[in-house]
């Protein structure tokens, strides 16, 4: 095996000495120790993965995931765990990313710890947060890059998507842990009173744990971002929020790496050392702030789980399928129509038979203004050089781009400028517009891109 020759050289770093060192920990003890149990379920995961690839998914889906949400979230550890004693396999191919995911969450932590420490005026707090960022960059051969990364590099990879379709509820586990580590900014900073923050954290613990009592319906769809989750955290602080941003979307990565049957046992370390690079650069898959910020709002903070503060009892209702992707949320944003993410033709009623107007649906013939509004501001926007670059290089953009204007009535459809698809061979056998009662909903273009792999749960 490839990791048995290598040899790499490690130089652990920690905390920035500073007064305010573990005040979370004291102030929030609570919260504080689900983050013990949080390092167990992403070790555990890895360990599990990469060793036990032949096992069948209830090793993950059930046994593990019942320990962890019935013991170890229900009595968390008191202090933190040493991770390199549970994926003893993984970190012995994989080092470097676990120094970079250790790098990043004592920035969590040591930032949770500024907000906690009531002796630290409130415009002392973005002093001490600067130098913890300083700090966090002076090991920038494991820091995150502070440019945000487009959904392409967690999405559109061949091994894409391979995790969160076969283990639906450990995924759900992962991004509610991530809501977690992101939300709690929210109240610390929004809080005006000592009362305000404790309150704030206990109700985002509580939300957190009700989001497991039915998984994984009630769990995040989609990746948390924090500008969605925690906005004003966001706004005070892009940098910090960028950074826990790539960082989560490495975890999914490296998930899907380990995951993916399409990447051989022998491959894997080369493909989580290349997510890495990418993660660490400030070039590869770039977007914009403005780029990253739009992307949260559009995504649907319902689908992320909510936000952190100021939530009604209820869970938000999401938009899309649990083993959607951010495509198939961008597509729903798009038309404002069904659930993103489902396999329709596998759906009762939905077979190729089923005449869709009976059934009340939309064939879409009914409000074709709002299609021709939003073709015309795909123009508008095609038109902007740089815009149309940004979406030529996102496969994943182009693909939606393409799949939309494939879907107008050929009597109104103008190719958008700077997209090009092979024009169709003609065939007698091609359906019309008319003739979509009798298609198999199965064999559209757009419709196979939205079947779930095995594992997939839809509602």
């Amino acid at each position: 095996m490839t990791a048995a020759a290598q040899w790499v050289q490690q130089s652990d770093q920690f905390y920035l000495p500073a007064e305010h060192n573990w005040a979370f920990r004291d102030e929030y003890a609570a919260a504080d120790r689900l983050f013990n149990a949080f390092d167990y379920g992403h070790a555990i995961l890895y360990e599990k993965l990469y060793t036990r690839q032949d096992a069948p998914v209830s090793l993950l889906e059930e046994e593990e995931y019942d320990f962890i949400t019935r013991e170890l979230l229900v009595h968390p550890p008191r202090v933190p765990l040493e991770e390199g004693a549970i994926e003893i396999a993984y970190s012995k191919i994989a080092p470097e990313a676990k120094m970079m995911f250790d790098w990043a969450h004592v920035l969590h932590r040591q930032i949770y710890d500024v907000w906690a420490d009531e002796g630290i005026p409130p415009d002392g707090k973005d002093a001490r947060v600067a130098e913890l960022l300083r700090y966090y960059r002076s090991r920038a051969d494991i820091a995150f890059s502070s440019v945000p990364k487009n959904m392409d590099l967690m999405e559109g990879q061949d091994y894409s998507l391979a995790f969160r379709r076969e283990y639906p509820k450990f995924n759900g586990l992962i991004w509610a842990y991530h809501w977690l580590q992101v939300g709690l900014y929210e109240p610390l900073v929004t809080g005006k009173t000592v009362a305000d923050r404790q309150t704030g954290v206990l109700a985002a613990v509580a939300r957190f744990k009700q989001m497991l009592e039915h998984p994984p319906e009630d769990m995040p769809r989609l990746m948390p971002m924090t500008a969605a989750i925690a906005p004003e955290f966001a706004r005070r602080y892009p940098e910090a929020a960028i950074i826990f941003d790539n960082l989560h979307a490495m975890h999914d990565v490296i998930s899907d790496v380990l995951a993916s049957p399409d990447v051989p046992r022998n491959r894997k370390r080369e493909e989580i050392l290349k997510a890495g690079r990418r993660y660490r650069d400030s070039t590869s898959f770039a977007w914009t702030e403005q780029e990253w910020r739009a992307m949260s709002r559009m995504m649907g903070v319902e689908n992320m789980g909510g936000v952190a503060v100021g939530f009604l009892d209820s869970l938000p209702t999401p938009s899309v399928a649990v083993g959607a992707s951010h495509a198939d949320a961008m597509r729903h944003a798009e038309s404002g129509g069904e659930m993103a993410g489902m396999d329709h033709s596998r759906m009762p009623g939905m077979q190729a038979d089923s005449d869709h107007s009976a059934m009340g649906h939309s064939t879409g013939k009914e409000r074709p203004d709002s299609r021709s509004s939003m073709m015309q501001m795909h123009r508008r926007m095609m038109a902007d050089t740089v815009i149309r670059q940004r979406i030529m290089a996102d496969t994943a953009m182009r693909r939606m781009m393409l799949e939309m204007q494939d879907a107008a009535k050929p009597e109104k459809q103008d190719r958008v400028p700077g997209t090009t698809r092979p024009p169709a061979e003609p065939s007698d056998t091609t359906a019309s517009p008319e003739d979509h009662g009798a298609m198999e909903h199965g064999d559209t273009p757009a419709m196979k891109e939205n079947k779930p792999r095995s594992g997939q749960v839809s509602r």
